[in-house]
């Protein structure tokens, strides 16, 4: 290498640390930015063909060297919608270009982010401090179907009303259950009032539902139920004295009018083994569940509604039918209002027959699935990725599900304004979904820039700059010395 090389080798030092420095210039100012990467310089030694034994060090080429697989810190926000990616990942978004026939636009080609401080515009839609659209699978909350991957959009404010459907219950119905008659009379089976038994016999047939063989389930043919008439004005108080309290639920119709659903357990026959020659025949116990149909009036003044269907169980309490835990109580109506048909659901370890002391029914779990219409009140972000909505009635649904997508070389994806990347060839094709990583609602990724280090690189950029100006102004010394020589 002679003088001249020197002064050009000085040169590429120069331009290369100007570049170092513009780097860590840049880094420092977007300490700040969420989401933002750091880029970092390597420098690439650049040296010609040369003759063994007379090489001599070359010039250098300054690069950049991108950060995106570090993690940023993690904050938490005030903004529920606000997220961060914890692990390998990048938002999925979009630009908008504006408004088509008072619709919003979008560029309709996809860029990736980790800028995750994300909030509702005015049309519903979950944008960043970067103006880009989020990316996702809008859910219907009524029917939990997905769209195909579009921009995310909130606007849905209401739930519309769910009639109740299913109402999963769990409870001890007591062996012996204590009534106001058992009190009395020491019998606990609910039976009809008669002059004699087979008028008793008579009128229960018309109130219950009683299987003929054990092990058989029945369900009536007929609607049954309990009223007062002329003939038995006290056929509801009978009926009250001798079953026990049912649980009691409020119940939706498809209007969302909320119904307040009363019901009452009536058993009507003991478990019974069968004796020598089957006689007498095996038996099993059976109840019969009642509902209210008007809760506006006075327990002993409303009719009470047979679901229809017999609950049996055997001599260890077990439950044996209905064999499907299905309790259908088909075309229920209540002060008026219709709320369909509902199916009660249990099974055989929630639903049991086993002695109790006080003789009460113990419930052990009741709910329903419907609701009426409602307004969101909160938004949160599962660590799955999905925006959940809780609405004013207690309801929880999902409404959307966010895309992320991972690259094999994330380092090697193009820098775009705005803290947005594009796919490259280096960086290879998005893949889909979260594999090992989550995301965190609430909170935001900060930069991933190191003030400290920032600093030390700036005065190692600082102490190589001023080092290759010495270079130049040496050598520059030495060709004034050579054309002195001539003088």
């Amino acid at each position: 290498m002679d003088i001249f090389s020197a002064l050009q080798t000085s040169v590429s030092g120069l331009k290369s640390q100007s570049y170092a420095i513009g780097n860590i210039s840049g880094n420092i100012a977007n300490s700040q930015t969420t989401g933002y990467k750091r880029i970092d310089t390597s420098f690439v030694d650049l040296i010609a063909d040369q003759t063994p034994g007379r090489e001599s060090a070359g010039s250098v080429f300054a690069q950049a060297r991108l950060t995106n697989a570090m993690q940023g810190n993690v904050i938490a926000t005030q903004t529920p919608t606000n997220m961060a990616i914890q692990g390998d990942g990048f938002f999925v978004v979009q630009k908008r270009t504006g408004d088509a026939n008072g619709q919003t636009a979008f560029t309709g080609t996809d860029i990736f982010t980790r800028r995750g401080d994300f909030s509702i515009d005015k049309e519903g839609y979950l944008v960043n401090g970067g103006g880009a659209y989020l990316l996702g699978q809008n859910i219907d909350p009524a029917t939990g179907q997905s769209s195909t991957q579009q921009p995310i959009k909130l606007a849905q404010t209401t739930l519309a009303a769910k009639k109740t459907n299913t109402i999963n219950y769990g409870a001890n119905l007591p062996l012996a259950p204590v009534t106001a008659t058992s009190a009395i009379t020491k019998n606990y089976l609910y039976q009809a009032n008669g002059a004699t038994d087979a008028a008793k016999a008579t009128a229960l047939a018309t109130q219950v539902v009683i299987p003929t063989n054990a092990g058989e389930g029945k369900t009536s043919a007929t609607p049954l139920s309990i009223a007062n008439s002329t003939a038995d004005p006290k056929a509801v108080s009978n009926f009250i004295d001798g079953s026990v309290s049912g649980p009691k639920i409020t119940v939706y119709s498809g209007t969302g009018a909320p119904l307040s659903l009363n019901t009452r357990w009536a058993k009507v026959q003991d478990a019974q083994e069968a004796g020598p020659s089957n006689t007498p025949p095996k038996k099993d116990a059976v109840w019969n569940l009642f509902y209210a149909a008007d809760t506006t009036k006075a327990e002993s003044d409303t009719t009470w509604i047979n679901a229809g269907t017999a609950v049996t169980f055997d001599g260890s309490g077990k439950l044996i039918q209905p064999a499907d835990g299905i309790l259908p109580i088909n075309n229920m109506k209540i002060n008026g209002g219709d709320v369909g048909s509902v199916n009660i659901k249990f099974n055989a370890s929630t639903l049991t027959q086993f002695a109790s002391s006080t003789g009460d029914v113990r419930t052990d779990a009741l709910s329903q699935d419907g609701y009426g219409v409602s307004t969101i009140n909160d938004v949160s972000i599962t660590s799955e990725g999905k925006i959940v909505g809780t609405f004013s009635n207690g309801s929880v649904v999902t409404l959307a599900s966010v895309a992320i997508a991972r690259f094999t070389n994330p380092d090697g994806l193009s820098p775009d304004s705005q803290g947005n990347y594009k796919a490259t060839d280096d960086s290879g094709p998005p893949l889909a979904g979260l594999v090992g990583s989550s995301i965190q609602g609430g909170s935001v990724e900060q930069s991933n820039t190191d003030i400290a280090d920032e600093f030390s690189k700036m005065i190692v950029t600082q102490q190589a700059y001023s080092a290759n100006t010495r270079v130049m102004s040496t050598a520059q010394q030495m060709m004034s010395d050579l054309i002195n020589i001539v003088r």
